[in-house]
């Protein structure tokens, strides 16, 4: 997810989550986000409210537009960004607390600051910049030097639907050759974006980029190559169902999705997915940018979700992700 929010929902959601995220331990059974961000003080940020009941229509007659269409519900308690200067040190605590590993994407400066900071918790992951506006092969050459000496695990976050373009576009073949010539697993944004408002502040951004059948044909050329749906494609159901049925090798993360939109279409997307018969490739994930309190109320929503059984929980919470990024001691 790549634009800042504001967003609300109702007391008792965020309090069920809370009341969760109270009780938790360090001690408690190990998790793994799959989607984090490198962030450092996030100046865009607000107070917000997870899972926002709806998005509201907006008039351009009517002056300056906002960038996010939510709804401007009141919750209690809010999730607020961390202070100035504080933002790795609290989301890392928070890490430790409820014993999540992550895979934290950004540029590899970054990522290597956080893995740094706290090297048994951070799985690092990096990408190829914007297509439009690139150096293929300084960005080859980047991506080499990550996934070979560096020892970087995941080749993500890849934007490509916030330009339009589509993960099977030739132009862009050659980083996804090199991942599968490496083992080195793809994060892919497709399905949400836009906040209700992509219009009016990602005028390149197209939902129908983020079909997640558009991954047929890079699928065809790459069959070796293990893929991370980010956010789920979001929310095309049926097509994600389908590429599913199709592909062995693609998972799915619920980050970004599992908090910032309404709770009952999540939990109904969700489950259609468990239903669907592919419980054992969903993984859980934050879509990590500003609030360090986003992981133990996300976590919560899986731990509080009634239409899952426990061993289905903890696949999502752990297992999936722990055997498709291979890691070791897998439980």
């Amino acid at each position: 997810m790549r634009i800042p929010f504001v967003a609300m929902t109702a007391v008792a959601l965020v309090s069920a989550s809370a009341v969760w995220a109270q009780n938790t331990t360090a001690d408690a059974a190990p998790v793994i986000d799959v989607h984090m961000h490198a962030m450092d003080d996030a100046s865009w940020a607000t107070p917000v409210c997870p899972n926002q009941s709806r998005f509201e229509a907006s008039d351009p007659k009517n002056g300056p537009e906002a960038p996010f269409g939510w709804s401007k519900e009141e919750c209690s308690p809010k999730l607020y960004p961390a202070p100035k200067g504080q933002y790795m040190k609290m989301v890392l605590a928070e890490m430790e607390r409820l014993n999540v590993r992550g895979v934290v994407f950004g540029k590899p400066d970054d990522v290597k600051k956080w893995q740094a900071a706290a090297p048994a918790r951070v799985i690092p992951g990096t990408a190829f910049g914007r297509v439009a506006d690139s150096d293929p092969a300084r960005e080859l050459k980047m991506l080499e030097v990550a996934f070979g000496k560096d020892g970087f695990k995941v080749m993500g976050e890849i934007g490509l639907q916030y330009e339009g373009i589509s993960p099977s576009d030739m132009r862009v073949d050659q980083y996804f050759a090199l991942a599968e010539k490496m083992d080195i697993p793809v994060a892919i944004h497709m399905g949400t974006g836009g906040s209700g408002r992509a219009n009016v502040a990602m005028p390149s951004y197209r939902g129908s980029a983020g079909n997640p059948l558009l991954l047929e044909d890079l699928l065809a050329r790459h069959p070796r190559l293990r893929v991370q749906v980010m956010h789920a494609g979001y929310p095309m159901i049926d097509n994600m169902l389908t590429l599913l049925q199709a592909n062995s090798h693609v998972y799915v993360d619920l980050a970004g999705l599992i908090w910032s939109y309404p709770r009952k279409d999540v939990n109904r997307y969700i489950e259609r997915l468990v239903d669907g018969g592919f419980g054992d490739r969903i993984m859980y994930g934050t879509d990590q940018l500003a609030w360090p309190g986003l992981m133990a109320y996300s976590i919560g929503l899986i731990q509080n979700a009634d239409y899952l059984s426990a061993e289905q929980k903890r696949d999502i919470l752990y297992n999936n992700a722990a055997r498709f990024l291979r890691l070791d001691g897998v439980k």
